[in-house]
């Protein structure tokens, strides 16, 4: 991310490397292209701790597939874990 996009998740950064117009001109292009990234997904980065899903195949030893969940689908298991916890307090 960081040398697609010219800067860290989570992180603030205070000194940027100094890079050529040319390579400054296409970050900028591709950040603008891709949009802002989602707050709830920096705050998983900031935090150190992100929630994704495994979606690897049955029978594929040694190997895990997935993706880093976002939007909706990262609400949906924000509240489906908050519900989990209240219940052990009980």
């Amino acid at each position: 991310y960081v040398q697609h996009y010219g800067g860290e998740l989570g992180k603030k950064t205070e000194e940027e490397a100094k890079v050529g117009r040319a390579v400054a001109k296409k970050r900028e292009s591709r950040l603008n292209k891709s949009g802002p990234v989602d707050q709830s997904l920096a705050d998983q980065f900031r935090t150190g701790r992100l929630f994704a899903k495994i979606a690897s195949r049955p029978g594929q030893a040694g190997r895990v597939d997935g993706y880093i969940l976002e939007g909706s689908e990262l609400a949906f298991y924000q509240k489906k874990m908050q519900k989990k916890k209240g219940k052990g307090k009980e």
